[in-house]
């Protein structure tokens, strides 16, 4: 049975702008490897070409340290999986490439992973004290460039129900921390300034959207017309309020997608939620999503924190999973920028 064999998995992830490579036997973490990218910073947000180049030059020694921390040899491999897309087309290449060439020479199969279905399945990760869904259940999957509710009812059957009809919430909290004047990236440091202020202290509109989709565009605008409308009157206005203009921020993007969530629920009559993607390392959606657990009798998941950003790790799991059904990939499949869920 391949089920009781050891089966190891080299990952890769370079979707964005983080170069990782993670090692799994099984469906357990033995190594898992990134290296940031500082050079965004000064531009106040991702560069294309200079993400490229950074991986470019990245890879092969977080592949290294990848195998050497696990303690593994690449002869060792039994499966390579890399993300596919959706992300930065350059970014996405140099991966792919990378993880072709070492699956050829290797002779090994490669799987082909989508990031945003990466995020949920992250979930199941062995890893001690954080338990697995069982489904079906509800993934609501957070990051700068993707807001879903997904429903699923198993490793390779993923529906998305609700979806941003524009910006995601990472967007939302990034831009507002640059209306701010907040360095890049901004949203941590929304999260960090939110928990000394009061989110009562300033009211935003929240956008009505029917169903279970999303909209910050409108939301992000009002923030910035409030922000000018204050400064106008007090130049100071930021300086002696960001903590709580920031804690009304959080506060009116957790509100939204709880409400969202809790739509989800009723409609679907599933009561275990499960979070991911970098925006889930939001301290504020963590505790409101613990204290839901409670106030409504929801099972809520929420990953380990260095599952939540980018990482190889939540690749290499939905390689395992692939493996054991025998499900890979030619080397002819091709990156894409955006791709069907």
């Amino acid at each position: 049975m391949i089920e009781n064999q050891k089966i190891f998995t080299l990952a890769i992830e370079s979707s964005c702008d983080d170069t990782s490579a993670a090692v799994l036997c099984n469906d357990k973490v033995l190594s898992n490897i990134v290296a940031r990218q500082s050079v965004h910073e000064e531009y106040g947000g991702v560069v294309p070409e200079l993400a490229s180049r950074a991986h470019q030059q990245n890879i092969v020694p977080v592949v290294d340290v990848a195998l050497k921390k696990a303690g593994i040899s690449k002869n060792q491999l039994n499966c390579i999986a890399f993300t596919q897309g959706p992300g930065l087309m350059g970014s996405l290449l140099v991966g792919g490439s990378f993880a072709k060439s070492l699956s050829q020479g290797l002779n090994i199969p490669l799987v082909a992973v989508n990031h945003m279905k990466a995020h949920i399945l992250a979930h199941f990760i062995d890893e001690e004290g954080f338990d697995k869904p069982t489904f079906p259940f509800l993934a609501m999957t957070i990051s700068g460039g993707h807001t879903q509710i997904v429903k699923v009812t198993s490793f390779f059957n993923l529906e998305i129900i609700g979806e941003t009809t524009d910006d995601a919430v990472g967007e939302a909290f990034d831009k507002s921390a640059k209306i701010l004047g907040l360095p890049y990236p901004g949203g941590p440091l929304i999260d960090q300034f939110a928990k000394e202020g009061n989110p009562k202290a300033f009211s935003f509109t929240k956008p009505k959207v029917e169903g279970l989709n999303f909209s910050f565009s409108g939301l992000k605008t009002q923030i910035l017309y409030f922000v000018q409308k204050n400064m106008a009157s007090n130049p100071n206005f930021i300086k002696e309020n960001k903590a709580d203009i920031c804690a009304s921020i959080q506060h009116t993007i957790i509100e939204i997608l709880m409400d969202k969530i809790k739509l989800a629920v009723k409609e679907t009559g599933i009561k275990q939620i499960a979070i991911g993607g970098g925006v889930s390392a939001n301290s504020g959606i963590r505790t409101t999503l613990k204290e839901a657990e409670k106030k409504y009798g929801w099972k809520t998941f929420i990953p380990k924190f260095e599952y939540t950003t980018d990482n190889a790790a939540m690749i290499g799991i939905v390689g395992y999973y692939n493996f054991l059904e025998q499900n890979f990939s030619s080397t002819n499949i091709v990156s894409k920028a955006r791709i069907e869920f």
